[in-house]
């Protein structure tokens, strides 16, 4: 098993950990965090139409390595 990550992996953790932060942050602070859990799914929907999606970008750009998300092979 490889355990070096790559940029579909870390997008997904980086979302998944957005969310709940904001859902966490939400209920003890100000429910005005859910914007953020908002912005984080309006660009993960975008991306899925558009392709563009700024973290994988910046991972690209940091030499992360290329993945094939929902790989059905492995």
């Amino acid at each position: 098993m490889n355990t070096a990550s790559n940029i579909d992996q870390l997008v997904f953790r980086m979302a998944g950990s957005m969310v709940l932060i904001s859902i966490a942050l939400s209920l003890w602070l100000s429910v005005y965090w859910l914007a953020l859990a908002a912005f984080v799914g309006l660009n993960m929907l975008q991306a899925s139409f558009t392709g563009f999606c700024p973290a994988a970008k910046i991972l690209a750009a940091l030499k992360v390595p290329a993945g094939a998300a929902f790989d059905v092979r492995r």
